[in-house]
């Protein structure tokens, strides 16, 4: 399969250059023309009133004042209505199996909102099914009518030493993917530690990547912008999105990396960096948005990259310069600025046509030429794979577990123990490394004042292996359970609750039907989202898992939990490359430190 060699097939341009010049020059008809609009040039940041597009084998082949010369008989001809013409949005970084969906569900919800190119890291499967996982991903994204992109894993584990994840990717395993198809570069670069100490494995991707021609995603999650950061971006990575902060995307920029800036179900960090184009002044070509992390009940409520530029245009941004944001500059980022991400001959005819470039109605979407949604409704069919039966039987707990799994002893003879506790922090990736006394009843330390126990729960091997601890910031309140086989990055099972009964049922749940999301109160389900391929994902339809995600959000909240999006905070708990407390099934990791540390301190 060649590169745009998909179901829905589109020809290279050197397969269609000739007639695309024939139909600019009038002496072939288009496929469609597009007219009656105000065209938006996000190559020259102007709006051209007026301007018509003309299209053929599904790329553009005229655009200018006047496309009548193009009109045939066979050309469909579609009236704008005074309507804006924008590219299609790109997604510069995501992971699919966020959206709880499989590529084709994630697509078909996608569509509706504008987005017609994405570029996707699927480490989440890659640390459950390893190269395979990954193959299987690319090949269904391979099938779809709109754009998917995939950067090869690089890093499975994310942090070796601090987690055993179910399989491990290896540099050879990098430079295999470099020859695949759809491969576009290598997914974000999360072992930073690894980059700055100039770790062969690390350094091999990188060069197997560049080797390549292609992009090397970044991945720099520490607060530290002096000589470690300076030393990660000489690694080579090309990009990274886990800024928080104006100086985090000012610090980018100036070491000739993209700056990507991210809102995605939980993370809302646009606003706090968006300054540094809108108030600073720097180069907006060098900013791309993305969305990182969206689950189902987003992306069928709020929306996807339509989200994502609104956002950023709320923040101040010109919406012009917000919709570069999201078309010619990931475009141009890997590599693709003369294949898409701009009105403009040669390149895929993807194209939104909305009435207001603020509030940004996603009233039609065309793709490479095809309409694929209008008024929020997909007009196609996104092909699916069949997966494989042993992909739907990944959770393997090799017990059955009991409320004496989730027991944390306490040092004999004590009443009150010193312990460490993950500090949850609304809107952000990052947690606190959080310190708690905390009383001991018959020799067991609890949980009290809005802390909670967490346990990791090891489910590829079946070794029946729990790791417990603390944390706080959910406000669960009663006898309460919430169990996940979503765990960034290595994906073993995440349990939090109030109730060591309650979270051994909603972990033995999930063990029961093959992985998902269960939450319990008093020792009664209030909601299952089964996600039974590699326990990440579900082939139903997304307006059916996103039903299930809201029950599950209400679930929570029926618990005592009001914090925006709170299951995206408990499905990180476990990823050991951001700071600055986490949990995994080798015990309880100090990132600030990249080192495992211990629970309970001084007992009195």
């Amino acid at each position: 399969m060649s590169f745009l060699g998909m179901a829905y097939s589109l020809k290279s341009w050197a397969e269609s250059g000739s007639l695309l010049v024939d139909v600019a020059a009038g002496r072939a008809a288009a496929d469609t023309v597009i007219r009656g609009g105000k065209l938006v040039n996000v190559q020259s940041r102007e709006v051209l009133d007026g301007w018509q597009v003309a299209i053929s084998a599904g790329r553009f082949a005229y655009v200018g004042p006047d496309a009548s010369h193009c009109v045939g008989e066979g050309t469909e001809v579609i009236e704008a209505e005074g309507r804006f013409l924008i590219p299609g949005l790109c997604d510069g970084h995501m992971h699919i199996e966020s959206g709880m969906l499989t590529p084709a569900e994630f697509a078909a919800a996608v569509i509706p909102h504008g987005t017609t190119t994405m570029f996707t890291d699927p480490h989440e499967i890659a640390n459950v099914l390893g190269l395979r996982g990954v193959r299987l991903m690319h090949d269904e994204a391979m099938l779809q009518p709109v754009n998917i992109f995939t950067q090869m894993p690089s890093c499975a584990p994310s942090a070796p030493g601090l987690e055993t994840t179910g399989f491990e990717i290896t540099a050879d395993d990098v430079a295999e993917a470099m020859d695949w198809s759809g491969i576009i570069g290598l997914g974000e670069m999360m072992n930073f530690p690894g980059v700055i100490n100039a770790d062969p494995k690390m350094l091999a991707e990188i060069a197997a990547t560049q080797d390549a021609g292609k992009t090397v995603g970044g991945h720099y999650a520490s607060p530290d912008r002096g000589v470690p950061f300076h030393a990660y971006a000489a690694g080579g990575p090309a990009d990274d999105h886990e800024g928080t902060a104006e100086a985090d995307a000012v610090a980018r920029v100036r070491q000739g990396m993209r700056s990507m800036l991210r809102l995605g179900s939980a993370w809302y960090d646009v606003e706090s960096q968006i300054t540094a184009v809108t108030e600073k002044g720097l180069d907006p070509r060098n900013f791309v948005l993305c969305t990182d992390d969206c689950h189902s009940g987003t992306l069928v409520n709020d929306g996807h990259m339509d989200r994502v530029v609104r956002h950023a245009i709320d923040c101040g941004c010109d919406p012009l310069v917000a919709l570069q944001m999201a078309t010619v500059n990931t475009a141009t980022h890997f590599g693709l600025e003369r294949e898409l991400g701009s009105i403009a001959p040669g390149r895929r005819a993807d194209v939104i046509l909305t009435s207001d470039l603020r509030a940004l109605p996603i009233e039609q979407v065309i793709a490479r030429g095809v309409t694929v949604a209008k008024e929020g409704v997909v007009l196609v069919t996104c092909p699916h794979l069949d997966w494989p039966d042993d992909t739907r039987r990944t959770v393997h707990l090799g017990k059955t577990l009991t409320a004496e799994d989730f027991v944390i002893e306490a040092p004999e003879g004590a009443n009150r123990v010193r312990a460490k506790v993950i500090g949850v922090v609304e809107n952000q990736a990052p947690t606190q490394a959080l310190e708690a006394d905390l009383p001991v009843v018959v020799g067991v330390v609890e949980g009290e004042g809005g802390v909670a126990q967490i346990a990791l729960v090891e489910r590829h091997r079946g070794t029946g292996g729990v790791v417990n601890g603390f944390v706080s910031g959910f406000g669960y309140e009663g006898r309460m359970a919430i169990a996940s086989t979503v765990a960034h990055d290595s994906h073993h099972m995440i349990v939090v609750g109030t109730d060591r009964t309650c979270m051994a049922a909603a972990a033995n749940r999930l063990g029961e039907v093959g992985g998902g999301v269960t939450v319990w109160k008093d020792e009664k389900e209030l909601a299952l989202v089964e996600l039974p391929i590699a326990g990440l994902m579900s082939d139903s339809p997304a307006r059916e898992v996103a039903a299930k995600a809201d029950a599950m959000v209400a679930a929570m909240k029926a618990c005592g939990c009001h914090l925006n999006n709170a299951y995206m905070q408990h499905s990180l708990l476990a990823l050991v490359v951001i700071p600055s407390l986490r949990i995994s099934d080798l015990g309880l990791v100090d990132v600030d430190r990249f080192e495992l540390t211990e629970l309970l301190g001084e007992a009195t």
